[in-house]
């Protein structure tokens, strides 16, 4: 994985903003947009990484991890100010299980079938939030316009799509890993990322003194008596000032989990 500045520093944040001055004719357009998809090339392998092995190749699973990646690019919304590391993950993260979702069948069924089982499930979530309960078939056909028959083979299509168990080896050899035994485990790393993407408004948001503590003491690496000998305190009052701050801050992030 690349260091935390990365993805930290603000640029992705600048070049999106950047992007909603410029038309798709503007050279500097594409450009902007090729630099920022090479900025999360990481992400994306780091996605795919925890993907693969699953029954898809690496090839097609990182192909839908990259056009999640295009989408997190197009729909972000630069005047909304949120960091674009915590949009693009769950954007990234649902394309590549939407493409499980599509493409692994325990068997090949009609490209029909496939999309009214898609439409049926998006059918039947919206009844049950209007209704609080299941469609019955009829109900499903006239949703869906389709025939009782239909109705039925697709939900049995449903059935055809079954997720390989991580308990399959991966050779026919006798002390072969199984599929649960490749899968990555998450990055620390990456997780601490997104701990420092949720803290900083906190942190923005503290009195400037506070602030100014909170940055030498983490971030500079300074001493308490050092910050104290800045800012013309005692260490003693440092050290209350940074105790008071970071119950303050734990508090706020519990809020927000």
């Amino acid at each position: 994985m690349p260091t935390h500045d990365a993805y930290d520093d603000g640029r992705a944040e600048e070049l999106l903003h950047e992007l909603t001055s410029l038309s798709p004719e503007d050279a500097r357009w594409e450009r902007i947009r090729s630099e920022l998809v090479r900025m999360h090339i990481p992400l994306v392998r780091h996605i795919v990484r925890r993907y693969t092995g699953h029954g898809e190749s690496r090839e097609d699973v990182e192909q839908a991890a990259m056009l999640g990646l295009v989408k997190a690019i197009n729909r972000y919304d630069a005047a909304y100010g949120g960091r674009f590391l915590s949009f693009a993950m769950p954007t990234v993260t649902g394309e590549v299980k939407r493409h499980f979702r599509d493409h692994t069948w325990s068997m090949r069924m009609p490209r029909r079938l496939q999309e009214l089982r898609l439409a049926l499930r998006t059918a039947r979530q919206d009844f049950v939030h209007e209704h609080g309960r299941p469609p019955t078939v009829p109900e499903i056909s006239a949703l869906l316009g389709i025939s009782e028959e239909e109705t039925i083979e697709t939900l049995g299509a449903t059935d055809a799509y079954q997720p390989m168990s991580l308990d399959v080896p991966v050779s026919d050899d006798q002390d072969t890993s199984s599929l649960g035994d490749l899968i990555g485990d998450d990055d620390p790393d990456l997780e601490t990322v997104l701990d420092r993407n949720t803290l900083r408004p906190l942190l923005e948001g503290l009195p400037a003194r506070e602030r100014s503590i909170m940055l030498h003491r983490f971030y500079g690496n300074k001493t308490q008596a050092e910050i104290a000998d800045l800012l013309g305190m005692s260490q003693m009052h440092v050290s209350r000032l940074i105790t008071r701050t970071l119950a303050r801050l734990r508090t706020q992030l519990l809020q927000d989990a």
